[in-house]
């Protein structure tokens, strides 16, 4: 009896020790495991130092005091590209990242600031190695598809804790908030995931381990209440403060929007870049690409969207060759983009005698610059053409907006078609200077500013607002 017994609780003994570890190797790595495994690498913990100003200037002995900060920063290119948040650097001496391994190895490095976009609350850094070989580009998700409830995982230097990872949901969508009287946001994520000071600039990812957010702030005296920007709003922005015309000073002349579709049958969604058109007499045009046109692979790069494209380009010298693969009806193609130099609005072929006119008539155009924010450009007749489906003859097409300038506030961007302005047509340089000209004898010393009705198309549809015609420009929102 005693033995038969002993056997029984040997048994039992065995089974629950082997039932222990089944459930050890198919529960512990959850998809939050695996979601913070993919993403950490891509995160860098940022440590700022800026000098304050003595308290009492009466006494010239007194030394200047160090202001020390910190966020976080995403990796968008192998290069030591990041984003953060604008507030996370802004007036800040000394810029560094530090990095984590998986084998908690740190490596520390400086940083510095490329551009930046006060508006949206965000800032491109460049950490600066040698012989360290390349960074991990966070996978990028999409915003466009978020779900209340839907589990997420926000990354951070919480309080100076690196890599410190919370797990919660998304409480809601499209929140505007109002952090002071000087800062607001729209349309952003509201998650139950804790965010401290030191995560602004982080990601918000989700399950699959791709950032659908960036964090940026939490509501004092609240209980889990923080908010990201969705990663589709922060990646158009990222696109302009990549633009190879501002940071190489080349020059493409592709139009492209990106393009997000849905799968009925499987739920999936997929983002594509997709070409618009292409700039007169421009790289892009003498390459062959074409409205329509999906752009899949840029050099080694591949593509889902114009940060994509930015970076792919970066960095390439004037007459630099590069290999553009594209869908276009179904089949792939592959076809040679030749950069070219981009200075002061004028682009020229290396090497070649073609030159591009990347604005129209420079005086004017000048004007249009200062007063209203925008460069500009006549459409080619086959643009027109595509036009005549609208109930427009033409326009100018909208080749860069200043930002923060009255057209950048009132919701212009890049790509538009100015197709009116006023109860006025758009069709090239003489109309608009006219326009400008009619509305500036209206203007009195009263009232300096004149409110013009403007009209652009964009994807088919048309989109109106009201220009501060003789505004002063304000002070730019993205600069070195």
């Amino acid at each position: 009896m005693t033995q038969r017994c002993s056997s029984y609780q040997l048994w039992s003994a065995l089974f629950l020790f082997v039932g222990t570890n089944v459930l050890s190797a198919s529960e512990r790595v959850t998809p939050e495991v695996l979601a913070a495994r993919r993403t950490l690498p891509s995160v860098g913990n940022i440590h700022t130092e800026k000098a304050a100003s003595p308290t009492n200037s009466v006494f010239a002995s007194e030394k200047s005091r160090k202001i020390n900060g910190m966020g976080t920063g995403i990796v968008i290119d192998e290069r030591g590209y990041m984003v953060t948040n604008y507030h996370v650097i802004a007036d800040v001496d000394t810029i560094k990242v530090e990095f984590e391994d998986e084998n908690q190895i740190k490596s520390s490095f400086l940083a510095r600031k490329v551009r930046f976009d006060r508006e949206h609350d965000l800032a491109i850094i460049k950490v600066d190695a040698v012989g360290t070989g390349t960074f991990k580009v966070m996978p990028s998700g999409t915003s466009s598809d978020l779900m209340l409830c839907e589990k997420v995982i926000a990354i951070g230097n919480a309080y100076g804790y690196v890599g410190t990872c919370t797990l919660g949901y998304i409480s809601a969508l499209g929140r505007d908030v109002e952090a002071n009287e000087t800062v607001s946001y729209k349309n952003l994520i509201q998650t139950d995931a804790a965010i401290n000071p030191g995560n602004s600039g982080g990601p918000l990812i989700n399950m699959d381990g791709e950032v659908i957010g960036i964090n940026v702030a939490i509501r004092a005296n609240a209980q889990k209440i923080g908010f990201a920007i969705p990663i589709d709003d922060a990646r158009r922005a990222i696109k302009t403060m990549m633009s190879v015309e501002h940071l190489d000073q080349t020059f493409h002349g592709l139009i492209t929007r990106d393009t997000i579709t849905k799968d009925s049958r499987s739920g999936t969604t997929t983002k594509m870049l997709t070409v618009e058109g292409t700039q007169p007499d421009s790289p892009a045009a003498a390459a062959g690409l074409r409205s329509g046109d999906i752009i899949l692979r840029a050099g080694p790069v591949d593509v889902v969207d114009g940060v994509d494209l930015e970076r792919a380009l970066l960095h390439r010298a004037a007459g630099d060759r590069v290999e553009i693969t594209v869908k276009r009806n179904d089949r792939t193609e592959k076809m040679i983009l030749a950069m070219a130099s981009y200075t002061g609005g004028r682009a020229s072929l290396a090497g070649n005698e073609v030159q591009v006119t990347a604005r129209a008539n420079g005086d004017d155009t000048d004007r249009f610059w200062s007063q209203m924010g925008m460069r500009l450009v006549t459409l080619p007749e086959r643009e027109k053409n595509q036009l005549a489906t609208t109930k427009y003859r033409g326009g100018m097409r909208v080749l860069e907006v200043k930002a923060e300038s009255t057209s950048a506030v009132n919701g212009i961007q890049k790509g538009d078609i100015l197709v009116g302005l006023g109860s006025w047509e758009t069709l090239s340089v003489d109309n608009i200077t006219w326009i400008m000209n009619q509305y500036s004898t209206q203007a009195t010393s009263t009232e300096p500013q004149s409110k013009v009705p403007f009209y652009v198309v964009r994807s088919q549809g048309t989109f109106k607002g009201v220009l501060q015609m003789n505004a002063a420009p304000r002070t730019a929102g993205i600069g070195n």
